[in-house]
């Protein structure tokens, strides 16, 4: 597999039901994702947009075929590993946001970092940078009910980022919003893109796809049609290989290490 290739699905089958019941919302599905991609997937409901979505995010499993992530197959690995992948490597950004209600916005933005291992004041730490991104420091302490749905959208992208994940999974993420929220919420995904993440995004509105590296048109769990509308060599490189390419600067701010807990020694 090429060095850029980040996602690879080869004859991905996503089956319901049996015999007359039977029903595929994915058939013998192939894509290759490079990285650096801002694909916008759309089609009429029922396509199997959802679906794919939702396996590419590890949070289905395929009937068949294989799902190769950064060179490992993971059609058949364990849930406690899936889980990793998960929380490692994959943001998600949702229509109605899926925020926790009873939770302030920079606890909301913190959550993926409780499952990747961080202490408490590292997680709060980063959530409030990427609030700060959003300009939306100084609402750290409010409920989601008390933000605008654009706002809300925005607070759910920073939790999508705080992880710093290889892949955005993003579905239908500016359904519920007005045309100027709309705007800012795809104006940041742009903004993130263009700092080298991939991004895969599921659409109803053809305007959004100016935005687009690669739109890919779905029809009965297939691709119908597969547009490219930028160079894979002019695609953004990512951070982390831009990083690498940098001499040793003291200027670069690192991320807090992930908390490691250590056995206790008993002395004799």
């Amino acid at each position: 597999m090429s060095e850029n290739v980040l996602i690879e699905l080869k004859g991905l089958t996503k089956r319901y039901g049996y015999g007359d019941t039977e029903s595929f919302a994915l058939k013998d599905f192939d894509l290759t994702i490079k990285r650096g991609e801002f694909i916008m997937i759309m089609g009429p409901s029922g396509c199997g947009k959802t679906t794919l979505l939702n396996i590419i995010g590890l949070l289905d499993r395929a009937s068949r075929g294989e799902y190769i992530l950064n060179g490992e197959n993971v059609a058949g690995i364990s849930a406690r590993r899936q889980a990793s992948l998960r929380a490692k490597k994959i943001g998600f950004i949702f229509q109605n946001f899926n925020l926790i209600e009873d939770l302030p916005v920079l606890e909301n933005v913190a959550l993926p970092l409780v499952y990747t291992g961080y202490p408490r004041t590292a997680r709060l730490k980063n959530a409030s940078t990427a609030l700060k991104r959003f300009h939306l420091q100084e609402r750290e302490y409010y409920l989601p009910y008390q933000l605008s749905g654009g706002q809300q959208q925005r607070v759910a992208i920073a939790r999508a980022i705080v992880s710093d994940p290889e892949i955005i999974l993003a579905d239908e993420p500016t359904g519920n919003l007005d045309s100027r929220s709309s705007r800012i919420v795809m104006d940041e995904l742009k903004a993130i893109h263009e700092e080298g993440n991939t991004i895969i995004m599921v659409t109803h509105n053809p305007a959004l796809t100016v935005y687009a590296t690669r739109v890919i048109n779905m029809l009965d769990g297939h691709i119908d049609t597969d547009v490219k509308t930028v160079a894979d060599q002019n695609l953004p490189q990512p951070i982390s290989v831009k990083i690498k390419k940098k001499s040793d600067s003291s200027t670069e701010e690192e991320l807090p290490k992930p908390h490691k807990r250590h056995k206790s020694r008993r002395k004799k």
